[in-house]
């Protein structure tokens, strides 16, 4: 009886892990139809403005997608290794966060180690946390936080400007980081219908009421622009 139980167990635990779809796509960002005609002369041509640095959309990268809220009827367990951002100086552009932008599940821990030769400070005073490790070089095993409250949290150097990175503390393990050619893909999903939503740092979030099939994939594309917002 104990072997035809488990013998059981088992094959429900198949079939659960076989009924699995998947989510992909693409997204990326446009701007406001009608600025390309003014960058292409008068006030921009001048002194005053031909420095002034304008948006290039179509280069934005570090696009998020994600499941809304929790899925399935288990908790989900974070992972056990810490997720690693890595401080680095690029080039001539002085030290920077890398990567730039960081989605994890609710409970990653994060650990900050420090790769330059000069010091470096990590803090936040973001609502979904709040932290400062204080200035430090090199990788000390105490400097490290754990992000358990889902939310936005902008990171920062108190020393250097250009320091800042985002952690995006997501509700469940189903999301998706798009890479250099902003296609996304997210796998092993239960079935059903869920809220898919587009995230980028500097864009309103786009989100898309979406059934994910037994098994196979459903696509989903995302275009982020200045749009729904209020107007005054």
């Amino acid at each position: 009886m104990k072997n035809i139980l488990c013998t059981l167990l088992v094959a429900t635990a198949a079939l659960a892990t076989a009924r699995a779809g998947n989510i992909i796509g693409t997204v990326h960002a446009e701007g406001k139809a009608g600025t390309d005609d003014e960058s292409a002369g008068g006030a921009y041509a001048s002194r005053k403005y031909k420095f002034a640095e304008r948006v290039n959309y179509a280069e934005l990268h570090d696009f998020v997608v994600y499941i809304q809220g929790t899925v399935g009827t288990n908790h989900v367990v974070a992972p056990t290794n810490p997720v690693v951002v890595n401080t680095t100086r690029v080039t001539q552009q002085g030290a920077m966060f890398n990567p730039h932008v960081l989605p994890v599940v609710a409970g990653t821990t994060v650990e900050w180690p420090n790769n330059d030769q000069i010091f470096h400070n990590v803090f936040s005073v973001s609502d979904a946390k709040q932290f400062d490790l204080g200035l430090y070089k090199g990788n000390p095993p105490e400097k490290h936080v754990t992000f358990d409250k889902p939310g936005r949290v902008d990171v920062f150097c108190s020393i250097h400007a250009n320091m800042h990175c985002v952690v995006l503390v997501l509700e469940n393990p189903y999301f998706a980081l798009a890479d250099s050619r902003n296609r996304y893909s997210i796998s092993n999903i239960p079935p059903g219908t869920y809220k898919l939503t587009a995230w980028h740092e500097r864009m309103p979030l786009q989100t898309k009421e979406i059934t994910v099939p037994a098994t196979g994939d459903v696509k989903a594309d995302f275009v982020l622009g200045i749009s729904n917002l209020p107007q005054y």
